[in-house]
């Protein structure tokens, strides 16, 4: 083996509560476990404003406050927290093979995946061109609401999800709407009368976007399209959420881990294993049906000890 690479007992690829809650778990067991942040340190629910739903904190929390207390308690034990991202695996041979950032080359006993998932875009050129040009497209109402206070925002989506990041921003906005490509919503109950109950929050349902409007800078506007009468139709607006779903983080596994069709890693069920003995999945990366911190948490613990006990099988064969 190269002096180049390193051998690490168990590394966890990702952040969030999955990752940071199976480091906890790997180094309180004494398993040295390396943590690689990824490209959004602290997962999806550093863009939360305010967490309400998981259990300790009876007055909220802040998704980055709280991101940042998980860190820290898997340093307390010792978990070695590191910057980077991993852009190549070989899962092939007896050895996990991990490359970070195109260069480091890392060999791991076990490896645990909490990559998360990122958020979908509608793919129209010009929602792209906004995007880029940081002109007014975004993906965050957390994160960008702020800059479009008092003024008049576009949302795009019809579950939990998109009813949440409406109803923040109908807080900072002068006028948020949102546009529902079917004639109902997909969201629970509760959120959709949220919505409905919102006094600034304009639903149009059986609607497409056609085009982000813009003045070539900024978005301006949206020309939208009522898919059952056919009228086209433009609203003001300087901002454009989308909020339609997210897609799984874990093309880079696909040679080599089961995947269901949008690309969610399959676990066994009632564990954290894969297809690929001693490589296990927590949190979005696998779950798509609840999503929530408190549940990406429980499959980290989960990973971690299913990584613990497949450690420990393997010494007993060694000693057999």
């Amino acid at each position: 083996m190269s002096e180049t690479i390193e051998h690490v007992k168990c590394l966890i690829i990702g952040s969030g509560p999955a990752g940071y809650t199976a480091a906890i778990y790997a180094a309180r067991a004494n398993m040295s476990p390396v943590l690689y942040q990824g490209t959004q340190p602290g997962g999806q629910l550093t863009t939360t404003n305010e967490v309400e739903n998981f259990p300790g904190y009876p007055d909220g929390v802040t998704g980055p406050e709280m991101m940042l207390e998980l860190q820290k308690q898997a340093e307390r034990f010792d978990t070695d927290v590191r910057d980077g991202w991993v852009t190549k695996v070989d899962f092939s041979g007896p050895v996990h093979k991990v490359w970070v950032n195109d260069t480091k080359e890392i060999h791991c006993d076990t490896v645990i995946i909490s990559t998360g998932a990122s958020a979908k875009y509608l793919g129209l050129e010009s929602e792209q061109k906004y995007l880029k040009l940081g002109g007014g497209v975004s993906a965050c109402a957390v994160c960008d609401g702020f800059f479009y206070r008092n003024q008049e925002v576009v949302i795009v989506g019809a579950g939990d999800s998109a009813c949440e990041e409406a109803h923040y921003l109908s807080k900072l906005c002068k006028k948020v709407t949102m546009l529902v490509r079917r004639d109902e919503f997909r969201a629970s109950k509760i959120m959709e009368a949220r919505v409905r109950n919102t006094e600034n929050i304009d639903i149009l349902f059986n609607t497409n976007t056609d085009e982000v409007l813009g003045d070539g800078q900024v978005v301006t506007g949206v020309r939208v399209k009522n898919n059952v009468t056919g009228a086209v139709s433009e609203i003001p607006a300087t901002g454009f959420f989308v909020a339609i779903g997210h897609k799984p983080n874990t093309d880079i596994f696909k040679d080599y881990l089961e995947l269901d069709e949008t690309g969610y890693i399959i676990n066994v069920p009632g564990t954290s294993r894969t297809n690929v003995e001693g490589v296990f999945v927590s949190g979005d990366a696998a779950d798509h049906v609840y999503r929530q911190a408190v549940t990406a948490a429980g499959t980290g613990c989960m990973a971690a000890l299913d990584a613990e006990r497949y450690l420990a099988a393997k010494e007993a064969e060694v000693h057999v």
